[in-house]
């Protein structure tokens, strides 16, 4: 019997465009010694394994992996597992992964996840210049034993910026879209951010002083894919 996989985006713009592709797998459909080899097959920068919450709960465990390894954190697969649990018809209040517990809030047309900077992986920060320096760097620059940010303002009253990130010594030379990042940028700049990264990918976050950064942002479902 094959493993179904549901492929979502998440980070979109309002259109529904661009986003972070993800791979949502029930977790009870896959042991977990093979779960390292399906998130390497299947080739995006994350998949996301779900522990279904139990009838009348309001959490879910989860675990993430990239194609090179496993993750106590990360953003958009905790934000396209919160999505996917809603759209099933069992939203959640929390998620518990590795690193601790996230919070969950749905909005309009938003999913939102509450994390600690500290969290996500270790990141180099590259305040480019400008949009010309941003668009003209590529991960082949950049040492491929961390993960580099790479941003610009776009409109700094407004907490507009623009960013990519490079992610080689995770298996993922750009990322389109990363939360994790996201909520470490927002906790270093000490504000509420709006954030393009990648090729037009949307993240929201809200940034709290006692450590807490909320990161949100539209899901859109591409399908299921099934893995044999």
């Amino acid at each position: 019997m094959g493993i179904d996989v549901t492929v979502l985006r998440v980070f979109t713009d309002a259109a529904g465009n661009f986003g972070n592709p993800l791979g949502v797998v029930d977790a009870a459909a896959v042991p977990a010694v093979r779960r390292q080899a399906i998130a390497a097959e299947l080739g995006y920068s994350e998949t996301v394994f779900i522990d279904l919450p139990a009838d009348g709960s309001t959490t879910a465990r989860a675990r993430i992996f990239t194609p090179s390894t496993e993750l106590p954190f990360a953003g958009h697969p905790t934000v396209g597992a919160a999505w996917w649990l809603s759209q099933r018809g069992t939203p959640i209040h929390t998620l518990q992964v590795p690193a601790g517990i996230v919070a969950v809030r749905y909005s309009d047309d938003l999913t939102a996840v509450v994390a600690r900077s500290e969290w996500g992986p270790e990141f180099a920060v590259h305040q480019m210049g400008s949009m010309a320096e941003l668009e003209a760097a590529a991960p082949s620059d950049f040492p491929d034993d961390i993960e580099h940010y790479l941003w610009t303002w776009t409109d700094r009253d407004a907490g507009h910026l623009r960013s990519r990130m490079f992610a080689v010594n995770l298996g993922v030379p750009e990322d389109e879209a990363t939360g994790s990042a996201a909520v470490r940028i927002s906790d270093y700049l000490s504000r509420d951010l709006t954030i393009t990264q990648g090729k037009g990918s949307q993240i929201f976050t809200t940034w709290s002083p006692e450590g807490w950064v909320e990161v949100s942002g539209r899901v859109v479902n591409d399908g299921v894919r099934q893995l044999p």
